[in-house]
């Protein structure tokens, strides 16, 4: 394995992030879900500080990125990380690199006093499942994920 740093997004990198974001959504099969704008992303990830991007360099190129914000679960009463996205580029994958991104975000996630790293997958995506198995992942059979959102959303916000 090439040398590996991590480190975390600043504004100026904008432009790269966005290009993770459609890469990882062409990967997925969902390339005309991505409605992100670069201004989007400044607000959001740099003014009002709502998530967080750690990238995963490989001799001086970002070769994989995690999209990560603050979580808080009420019955431990602590918190952790909850993962929206991690992306390895392909060139890279199957070498440890997707290993190393979670293993950074395992130690951030502790040294920040927190218990947990949660995260969704697609029910498709079975390399991923398998990879996240690997780690120790275990998926949740008690919950399911719901979403209110587009008209819905506003419909209720209206009422």
């Amino acid at each position: 394995m090439e040398k590996v740093t991590f480190r975390y997004a600043q504004r100026k990198d904008v432009p790269l992030i966005m290009e993770f974001i459609k890469e990882l959504a062409e990967y997925e099969g969902y390339p005309k879900m991505v409605t992100a704008t670069d201004e989007l992303l400044e607000e959001y990830l740099f003014d009002k500080e709502r998530a967080e991007i750690l990238f995963l360099v490989v001799d001086r190129v970002e070769a994989g990125f995690a999209l990560f914000f603050q979580s808080f679960a009420a019955y431990p009463g602590r918190g952790g990380i909850y993962l929206d996205d991690l992306f390895v580029k392909p060139d890279y994958r199957g070498r440890g690199y997707g290993k190393a991104l979670f293993k950074r975000l395992a130690q951030i996630t502790r040294e920040r006093g927190g218990m947990r790293i949660e995260w969704i997958c697609l029910k498709s995506n079975l390399s991923s499942i398998g990879f996240y198995k690997s780690l120790g992942g275990k998926q949740m059979d008690i919950c399911s994920t719901f979403r209110l959102e587009n008209e819905a959303l506003k419909k209720l916000a209206e009422e």
